[in-house]
């Protein structure tokens, strides 16, 4: 064999590693399951309810942090259907709206809407997590571009939720998410 032959080998060889690492032991690997006895009890209908205040960084495909933003939110609930209003701020001095329709099952099952996503996003409340995947279709000025996303919601002790988020376009990481949210207290 040449030994162009070789490095073309090595290079697969590697990209098969990393595929199958991302697949069985990253971020995209984690279950629901995973977290099924975690504490505390993450529930969306009281950790995410009244006002709440998102800060975060947008990183890009590189790792490097693209952007910086601020939100915030407002959700109420009657029994298991929910309405977010969401309002963000990002460094670049735009902003943006959306306001989720979330139905929660007995079973810990959750389904969204909002008028941004494409189709309906799916997911499940389990421990102290809440998994969430959806499709988003970008704003025109980012491209307009439909990406796949899974969020990740981890509660933390004092109730403060801890949010990472990846999105992908042909199954590439393309942008990652890490924010917090937390209540508002009333004055």
């Amino acid at each position: 064999m040449t030994s162009g032959l070789y490095i073309v080998l090595g290079v697969l060889v590697m990209l098969g590693f990393c595929i199958l690492r991302e697949r069985f032991a990253g971020f995209m690997a984690q279950q629901p399951k995973d977290y099924a006895k975690s504490e505390p009890h993450f529930d969306l209908r009281e950790h995410l309810n009244g006002k709440i205040k998102c800060e975060g960084v947008i990183y890009g495909p590189l790792g490097r942090v693209v952007s910086r933003f601020s939100g915030d939110f407002e959700a109420a609930w009657q029994g298991n259907k929910g309405i977010m209003r969401e309002h963000f701020e990002y460094d670049s001095g735009n902003s943006q709206d959306r306001e989720w329709r979330l139905d929660l099952g007995n079973d810990g099952s959750i389904r969204a809407e909002a008028d941004d996503l494409v189709g309906l996003g799916h997911g499940r409340q389990s421990g102290a997590t809440v998994c969430l995947s959806y499709r988003i279709r970008l704003p025109d000025e980012a491209g307009g571009y439909v990406l796949r996303v899974t969020d990740w919601m981890y509660l933390s002790p004092n109730g403060v939720v801890v949010n990472r988020s990846q999105f992908r376009k042909f199954g590439l990481k393309v942008a990652e998410l890490v924010a917090t949210m937390r209540k508002v207290e009333a004055a």
